[in-house]
């Protein structure tokens, strides 16, 4: 070999090596997913965000309840050396995740202040050993364990619930504030914040307070399809709840209130009305508290009533519903607890009921606290959306800066839409005011621009000299209020809370400015029904398996003394319900089946569908019995042995079958030579009756069944 070809060998070489190592590294991060998780395929963002933490980067990332957050420190904990160290807020949310990770067969546990002192010491002495892959630590804790973490090999850390930190954010905990020592105690190991619900105000506060400055951050879509979004007047809500109940008796779901005494007061009307419900908030014992929310978790107590700060410690995958006794106080907590349902993907509801009174209470309880002007300006934007007259969804997902334009089709505003108007002159005016007001002034400011108000600030700014002064005074002041706040909704225009609540543009301002781009407003002149409840549909039953598959879930969740979600969640009980596997190889294509699972639980759930399968066929009439086997791929022997039954029988079934109209193809089981022979024999016959003269004829060489087959074909 040459020299040239030699150096070109060894480019060659050097070209491909990093392609190979990618690969291995992707087919390694997939077998962990399927070995450790039981899926197949990473969700949005979650491939992106792991490839980053494991290239030991700092990382943001925003994800949706339900959108798999927890996997992205879970999987690289795996693929790294030593420990991860995951600081989460609540107690039980911790559990929930060990729990979870030990079921599937990953080394877990959690220190906190509820443990007792020996217990401690066992899972200090399991992290020093190296014997865990992920530690889950309370904020309030943490600093408690410094000695042993600076001796332990540290792979990762990850802050859960990261909103925490940021007092911008809707559930700002002091002790998170504490967090921005990480950097300096291991400036070495890579961070991953994570939250469900942060804007831009808040995205910015979290990478700043942690002092990871340099993370690369990731803002997964904040869409949720699976979830309806209903807003309904806030009159009559106990006849409206008992109405949307009928046929959810036995699904999970939430009912939050903003009041103790409400949710003592709405629980008990549900229990005399035969529903199983518990009241639960901070005034309770704490025992009896964790008692309730096991029962829940369980399966035991279906509906909880309960202050806001429920649930935020649950990973229950399967509710199915969740209820807003009243406006919560801002876009970001609704979010977060309407996330609460369909985690597993499976349908799931949320009502929430609306009423002027709900907001004057809301304005009492952030009057007189520090960040007061900034809790009433998202108070304002909460009922902004409740009294929306465009897609839900689609005001939803603005507000996060997700910038979408098409309708969902899964709220209540797009089931029963108002009349719309041609509203793009409406929208240029108000985007054109808000452009040569620099983007610096606030909803009221711009308001007044357009209408050609003569006070006092405008008149020191200047205002009245520009363009757009007096564009809009033809509309009256709160139908252009509304108007801007349509647009707002449908991500025309965006609210900086952070920067004194200044409107700004977003893109799609610029295409109504400058390309052309038409927008549909609510007409507000004729009356407009804007919170009509959504027809319940009829209950779908659910199939006999599914309740079988349920119960053996339930019984090995008791035995394991774990929810019933950590063994499988509906949507691995539905998968199994489709795909009706028979053996261990389909079982481990079940969604959520990785090899702890399969290994602890194939036997016994294939034994509950065989057995299901077992009755249903058992109850079918015998020729559609023998034609099921022989489709699922036994031969004509096999289906005769396991039926008990003679050949030509089978073969008789299947004759039946066809004529009935099933698409079996006989040509497969005799030959055309076969049916001519036949009919030959059938003219030299003439007119005889039944088989036994043929059969004598072929001096019984030719089977009943083929000669029923030759006379029927021919």
């Amino acid at each position: 070999m040459s020299k040239q070809d030699t150096l070109q060998t060894s480019q060659n070489i050097n070209q491909k090596k990093p392609h190979t190592e990618r690969s291995r590294s992707e087919q390694r991060r997939r077998e962990l997913l399927k070995t450790h998780f039981g899926f197949d395929t990473f969700r949005p963002n979650q491939e992106e965000i792991i490839k980053n933490v494991l290239a030991g980067n700092n990382t943001l990332a925003i994800m949706p309840t339900g959108g798999g957050k927890s996997l992205c420190f879970q999987l690289p904990a795996l693929a790294l050396e030593g420990t991860a160290i995951v600081i989460s807020p609540l107690i039980a949310l911790m559990k929930d995740q060990v729990d979870a990770l030990n079921a599937n067969g990953i080394a877990a546990s959690y220190y906190n202040s509820s443990q007792l002192p020996e217990v401690q010491e066992e899972v200090l002495n399991h992290l020093m050993t190296g014997q865990l892959k992920l530690l889950y630590v309370a904020p309030e804790s943490l600093w408690n364990l410094t000695n042993y973490l600076q001796k332990t090999e540290i792979s990762l850390i990850a802050v859960d619930e990261a909103h925490c930190i940021s007092a911008w954010g809707h559930d700002f905990r002091p002790a998170y504030t504490q967090l921005s020592r990480l950097q300096e105690e291991f400036p070495q190991t890579p961070v991953i914040a994570l939250t469900a619900t942060a804007d831009r105000a808040t995205q910015d506060d979290i990478v700043q307070q942690l002092g990871v400055k340099g993370a690369r951050r990731f803002v997964s879509s904040f869409d949720r399809p699976n979830l309806y979004l209903d807003v309904r007047p806030g009159q009559q809500r106990m006849q409206q709840i008992l109405k949307f109940l009928k046929g959810k008796e036995t699904q999970s779901g939430i009912i939050y209130c903003l009041s103790r005494k409400s949710t003592q007061t709405v629980a008990a009307k549900l229990v005399a009305k035969g529903f199983k419900a518990q009241a639960y908030h901070a005034g309770i014992e704490a025992e009896e508290r964790s008692k309730i929310q096991d029962d829940f978790i369980n399966d035991r107590t279906p509906i909880i009533v309960a202050t806001i700060a429920f649930g935020m410690g649950i990973d229950k995958s399967n509710v199915r519903w969740v209820v807003h006794y009243n406006m919560p106080k801002n876009i970001e907590g609704y979010y977060q607890e309407i996330g609460r349902s369909g985690r597993d993907g499976l349908p799931a509801h949320g009502v929430m009921f609306y009423s002027f009174a709900d907001v004057i209470m809301l304005r009492k309880f952030a009057e007189g606290t520090q960040t007061e002007d900034f809790q009433l300006a998202k108070l304002e934007r909460m009922q902004q959306f409740a009294e929306a007259l465009s897609c839900r969804r689609k005001a939803l997902l603005n507000y996060f800066g997700e910038h979408v334009t098409q309708d969902c089709g899964n709220c209540d505003i797009c089931k029963t839409p108002p009349n719309f108007i041609d509203g793009t002159v409406i929208a240029q005016k108000i985007c054109s005011a808000v452009a040569r007001l620099q983007e610096q002034e606030a909803m009221g400011m711009v308001l007044d621009v357009l209408r050609g108000s003569q006070n006092a600030q405008i008149v020191d700014k200047g205002y009245q000299n520009l363009k757009t002064f007096g564009a809009a005074k033809d509309i009256p002041w709160k139908d252009l209020q509304q108007y801007v706040i349509q647009l707002l909704n449908q991500g025309v225009l965006e609210i900086w809370f952070h920067e004194n609540g200044r409107l700004v543009l977003t893109p799609t301002a610029k295409q109504i400015l400058f390309e052309g781009k038409k927008v549909r407003l609510a007409d507000l002149i004729q009356p407009v029904e804007t919170t009509t409840a959504r027809k319940e549909k009829k209950k779908s039953t659910r199939k006999d398996l599914f309740e079988k598959l349920r119960s053996l879930r339930t019984k090995l969740a008791t035995e394991a003394g774990v929810p019933a979600y950590v063994i499988f969640s509906d949507a691995s009980l539905e998968d199994m319900e489709q795909k009706l596997p028979r053996t261990v190889s389909e079982f481990a294509e079940i969604s959520g089946v990785g090899r702890a699972k399969l290994e602890k639980y194939a036997d016994v759930f294939l034994q509950v569908i065989a057995k299901h399968l077992d009755a249903i066929e058992s109850k079918l009439p015998t020729h559609q019995r023998s034609i099921q086997l022989f489709e699922k791929g036994f031969s004509v022997t096999e289906i005769s042995e396991k039926r008990g039954i003679a050949e030509n029988t089978v073969y008789g079934h299947f004759l039946k079958m066809h004529e009935l109209g099933h698409k079996i193809d006989l040509l497969q089981f005799i030959t055309s030579e076969e049916i001519a022979t036949v009919q030959k024999a059938k003219q030299d016959l003439k007119d005889v009756e039944g088989l036994k003269p043929y059969f004598d004829y072929f001096e019984e060489q030719i089977p009943y069944w083929k000669l029923k087959y030759g006379l029927f074909l021919g």
